[in-house]
């Protein structure tokens, strides 16, 4: 058995570093569309956030991903972003 390598990215809100399938991607297109990738294969600048609740409130309040893609995100996207934790836990 090989030992294959993990991919590793770090939450943008917490800055730890985590295995890339824990993670929710958040991709920026050549296009400039903001968007979830929950297939982790779209092309484009990427920002990965964890699902601590603590790193989802601080994604919105502190607006960061505005700063990572170094434009305006519209609310929906971080609306989307929570719906997709949030909404998990209450099911």
């Amino acid at each position: 058995m090989q030992n294959r390598k993990i991919p590793l990215r770090q939450c943008v809100a917490c800055r730890e570093l985590r295995d890339k399938r824990e993670l929710l991607r958040v991709v920026k297109n050549s296009e400039g569309r903001i968007f979830l990738d929950l297939t982790s294969k779209a092309a484009g600048r990427g920002a990965y956030v964890c699902d601590d609740p603590e790193c989802i409130k601080k994604l919105r309040k502190a607006r960061l991903l505005n700063r990572v893609f170094s434009c305006a995100v519209d609310d929906g996207v971080y609306a989307a972003v929570e719906e997709q934790y949030f909404g998990k836990e209450q099911s």
